[in-house]
């Protein structure tokens, strides 16, 4: 407390009787400003931190984050941070569950980086289940006792519902084909999900117990998947590529016919997923890829639908609190998912910073929780190498230099590869034939390119000179193996490479859920799909296929963006390059195979005078040269008479010229 300032003793708070105090401290006016100026220069210190955050996180109401991603591949953290954050209303008590890719696999986790009020504990990410299978798009029942997901636990993709008071986990459904992503009726009696059937993912509901019978709700020629079932249990929103690019789509039913499933209004030409609903049903928020290449989330007011969605955050996989104030969204980069939060109580304002995850998120869903709450048992991974590296120093390369190791069976025009990477490619190799049945990677475009052999124009610096690179093979594109996807991350462009399953059996891929990108249109002496480097496949591919960039990348391989010139030079798209850096800057790279001399490019320095230097020949020769000479006759036409001359050249034994003197 700083005292009033009374240098005469006339605003003494002594009563008159009082003895005088002899820990009073009498401050002069110039200590008191100088005390001042102290005390506001240590709370600007302490608030200078919160003031910083706020403004980088709610700049240009964009929650501050950079539209242009790094294109180096990021240092993955395994171990999730717990931020520094106001701890979580009562009423905000809660847990996330996470499906998340894990090495080869995807597991459920539970997760929440904030500590709810009175607790004191924040929950840190813990592995729910264990096994080499897939667990994705957990949903939680209304009642909060039982969550819903899908599973590969059996073979292949089914169905199931785990009892999160008894532990228990059974099958809801048992027939064959791919079925996911379902979702809970208001009364917990019914459930929607997404499922493959007769060559297109459609809409069912059918009841939460084994061997109720399925009733399709869709049955379009487009790919309907995604459902989320709106707590008034009469409406179920849904992503489509009925349009011509994936938009969100609403069936009600109570009406039947063509009135039942109508579009929700798409902003520009937006690529949407993941709808969900607020906890009162009054709101629609879903991700949605813009044509900049910004990552949104949207939010449509049903209670308003004439009017068109409105932009609340950035994101790509939103879910609502508990009492929707609070919305958790995943948000992507080309090699890094992470976890945020916004409040919708102060728009664009983030509530939870960005925490980068250890794995791409294939589901996200809020359960209720707290610290008096039970989790299920916290299972311990047991990890194991995707791969072993094998690194030998070859003595015969000069100054600790690494080598090339050839690459056994694969067609390729240099069958070579980096010492360091090419135990990572090999065992990429075998696994990618077992999930799809074929070997994608016996035959290649390109791996280790040497110097002496020049990429198209604007490669010059790849990463295939380094022998950390490989180019698939294209073939498989025109024979319908290979499908490219294209993915915007700002001002950059990359690609996803999926490729399709042999045996069409589903135990190991899945249907495509994006339209892919179709580079051939260009062709089609067509103004926008030749300036813009293709355009959009008219539908969805048939059939099962296994994402191979996803897979690439647990085992070191990461994609590139594409060139600034990838819309007029196809081979600037670089769609079917993938990268093994180990961390390294490329100019890093190359000097673990080449000395420094290799990579400079020495520039002629001319001198103010030449200098002559004379060339000796033994001999003087003299060889006859004939020569056609024209010779012009003035007569009434012109004509031109050729007449041989013999001519004489005679070479010096010594020039003192600095460039010879060309031949006729």
């Amino acid at each position: 407390m700083i005292l009033p300032i009374d240098p005469d003793g006339e605003n003494d708070l002594r009563e008159p009787n009082d003895e005088p105090n002899p820990r009073r401290i009498t401050l002069s006016p110039a200590t008191f400003i100088l005390l001042l100026t102290v005390n506001l220069v240590i709370l600007m210190v302490l608030a200078w931190p919160t003031v910083v955050s706020r403004l980088d996180l709610s700049a240009g109401g964009r929650g501050g984050m950079e539209a242009t991603p790094s294109p180096r591949v990021a240092e993955h953290s395994q171990d999730a941070p717990a931020p520094t954050r106001t701890p979580i209303p009562p009423d905000e008590a809660g847990l996330l569950i996470l499906s998340m890719q894990e090495g080869l696999d995807t597991h459920l986790f539970a997760y929440n980086p904030i500590a709810p009020e009175g607790d004191g504990e924040t929950v840190p990410l813990s592995r729910l289940t264990d096994g080499p299978w897939h667990d994705i798009t957990p949903a939680l029942s209304p009642d909060g006792h039982r969550l819903a997901f899908a599973s590969t636990r059996d073979g292949d993709w089914q169905i199931y519902v785990w009892d999160l008071e008894s532990g228990a986990i059974a099958h809801l459904t048992d027939a064959p084909g791919y079925k996911a992503s379902p979702t809970w009726s208001p009364d917990g009696m019914w459930l929607a999900y997404e499922r493959y059937f007769d060559n297109n993912l459609e809409i069912y509901i059918q009841q939460a117990e084994l061997g109720a019978e399925a009733v399709r709700l869709t049955g379009d020629l487009a790919a309907d998947f995604s459902p989320a079932w709106s707590p008034g249990g009469r409406q179920i929103a849904f992503i489509s590529t009925r349009g011509g690019r994936e938009g969100v789509w609403l069936a009600d039913l109570d009406k039947s016919g063509e009135d039942r499933i109508v579009p929700i209004e798409n902003i520009g030409e937006a690529r949407a997923a993941h709808p969900t609903w607020s906890p009162d049903g009054r709101y629609l928020a879903w991700g949605a890829v813009i044509e900049d290449g910004w990552h949104k989330i949207y939010r449509w007011d049903s209670t308003t639908p004439e009017h068109p969605p409105q932009e609340i955050s950035v994101g790509d996989r939103p879910v609502w609190s508990r009492d929707g104030h609070i919305l958790y969204t995943t948000l992507e980069t080309p090699y890094q998912s992470y976890l945020t939060a916004f409040t919708l109580r102060e728009p664009n304002l983030v509530w939870l910073p960005p925490i980068a995850l250890p794995g791409a998120v294939e589901g996200l869903a809020w359960v209720n929780y707290s610290a008096n709450d039970v989790l299920p048992d916290v299972i311990s991974p047991s990890p194991t190498p995707l791969w072993v590296p094998n690194m030998t120093l070859d003595p015969e390369v000069p100054g600790g230099r690494w080598g090339l190791v050839d690459l056994l069976d694969v067609e390729v025009p240099y069958p070579q590869l980096h010492d360091r990477v090419d135990e990572a490619f090999m065992a990429l190799r075998a696994k990618l034939s077992e999930q799809v049945g074929w070997d994608a990677l016996a035959t290649l475009e390109n791996a280790y390119v040497p110097l002496t052999s020049p990429l198209s124009p604007g490669l010059q610096g790849d990463w295939l000179y380094t022998g950390r690179a490989f180019a698939l093979n294209t073939l498989p594109t025109n024979a319908g193996w290979m499908a490219v996807v294209r993915e915007d991350y700002g001002q950059e462009t990359y690609w996803r490479i999926y490729l399709r399953e042999r045996f069409q059996d589903g135990s190991k891929g899945r249907p495509l859920r994006a339209l892919p990108w179709d580079f051939d249109a260009r062709y089609r002496a067509e103004p926008i799909p030749y300036e813009q480097g293709g355009e959009l496949a008219q539908g969805v591919l048939p059939g099962y296929w296994v994402d191979m960039t996803q897979l690439a990348a647990a085992y070191g391989w990461q994609r590139l963006p594409s060139l600034l010139t990838w819309r007029s030079v196809l081979s600037a798209a670089r769609f079917n390059e993938f990268v093994n850096t180990d961390g390294l800057e490329w100019i890093t790279a190359m000097m673990e195979l080449y000395p420094p001399e290799v990579l400079l490019s020495p520039t002629p320095i001319p001198t103010a005078t030449p200098t002559l230097t004379p060339t000796d020949t033994p001999t003087v020769t003299q060889t006859p040269t004939i020569t056609l000479t024209p010779t012009v006759t003035l007569t009434g036409q012109p004509s031109l008479t050729p007449s041989l001359s013999p001519k004489i050249t005679s070479s010096p034994t010594s020039t003192d010229t600095l460039f010879p003197t060309p031949s006729p």
